[in-house]
């Protein structure tokens, strides 16, 4: 095990410290980094209060928007290391260090909004415009905790289930409204056609999952549209996530088809070495104003905010969808029936990236040490 040294050079185990939030995407790349490191880490949950953006932007390192009677207990002994991800769990991270009289160091990972100065480490991607600098790590894609083993175990206890389903298996994973992207029916019909076309192209049948973020009029406007074998899975008709089929729909795959919104997902898929295909969840052609959707508040103030905030506060998931295609590591959906026909000779160079970007930033943070 990696260790670190104390004030006095003796030589201690590393503590580290994880802040999970509220957003399962960025509690995955905080953990799977934490495991990646190898060394012992606590679970810090974080609860922030609804109003908890005024004083985090006012006072910048502060727990008053923190509701501490619902979080985990914060006190000493203090960690030697912070890994945090999200806005409402900077603060906290910060104010851990200021009480441990600066003896700890901070790992942020995605775009923190304090100056990135403030952190030992960001680990970040290239849907952010972050600056280059010494303490900045751009990964192609997110963290994530899924391996090959994983999910092939998943897979081997769900196969008895799907016997009834003909092979071979396309995966198909889907998100819902994340920044300038609305996922409206329309879309999920037009997700549908384009999965029919797939399947009816290759055979077999698709292996549905949304995510908590997919509408359930989405999700019904995609059934109603889809026409092959299919196992679903909506996370709006299940309490919680108790039978998910997600880890064994990875393992099963043969193909993948994804929407291109979900960070998360695609780096999953794209670690595991099958045939990708993105779904873009763009508008069709025309002016944004166009489309009434976009007028809701999370696409209006992402506009706002890529047209007036620091570009480094700015984020295009595009960036990171675009780098997939050109790298030859996935492709447009809507080329997937021809690419079928021919064999799908592009994947046969797609090699298994199970760290996800993991392992070169724990790298960087024994460095520290």
């Amino acid at each position: 095990m990696s260790e670190a040294l104390d004030k006095d050079g003796t030589v201690k185990p590393a503590k580290v410290w994880c802040l999970l939030g509220r957003k399962a995407g960025d509690n995955t790349q905080v953990l799977a980094l934490a495991e990646a490191l190898e060394w012992p880490f606590e679970e810090k949950r974080i609860l922030a209060r609804s109003w908890e953006l005024l004083p985090h932007l006012l006072l910048g390192t502060t727990l008053i928007g923190i509701d501490r009677q619902a979080s985990s207990p914060l006190g000493s002994p203090w960690p030697d290391l912070v890994i945090s991800a999200g806005r409402r769990n900077e603060p906290v991270a910060r104010w851990i260090r200021r009480q441990a009289c600066g003896g700890v160091r901070l790992v942020h990972v995605g775009r923190p909004w304090a100056p990135p100065d403030c952190y030992d480490l960001i680990v970040s991607t290239p849907q952010y415009f972050l600056d280059p600098a010494p303490n900045i790590l751009v990964n192609p894609l997110p963290m994530h905790r899924f391996t090959r083993a994983r999910v092939d175990d998943a897979a081997q206890l769900a196969r008895p289930m799907l016997a009834q389903l003909p092979r071979p298996f396309t995966s198909v994973l889907i998100g819902g409204d994340s920044g300038p992207f609305v996922f409206t029916p329309a879309k999920a019909r037009r997700l549908a056609e384009g999965v029919n076309r797939l399947v009816g192209a290759s055979g077999g049948a698709a292996l549905v999952t949304g995510s908590p973020r997919t509408p359930p009029a989405v999700a019904q406007a995609f059934c109603d549209a889809l026409h092959v074998p299919a196992q679903t899975y909506w996370w709006h008709e299940r309490v919680g996530s108790e039978g998910n089929p997600y880890s064994a729909f990875l393992g099963l795959a043969d193909r993948f088809v994804v929407t291109g919104e979900s960070m998360s997902m695609l780096a999953e898929a794209a670690s595991l070495g099958r045939p990708l295909y993105i779904f873009d969840p763009g508008d069709s052609p025309g002016s944004w104003w166009s489309h009434p959707h976009n007028l809701r508040h999370k696409p209006l103030s992402h506009a706002l905010a890529m047209r007036l905030a620091p570009v480094r506060m700015r984020r295009d998931i595009a960036r990171i969808q675009d780098a997939l295609v050109r790298d030859g590591r996935a492709r447009w959906l809507d080329e997937a029936p021809k690419l079928v026909a021919q064999g799908e000779g592009w994947a046969k160079e797609m090699r298994p990236d199970p760290s996800g970007g993991a392992q070169d930033a724990s790298d960087r943070i024994r460095a520290l040490f």
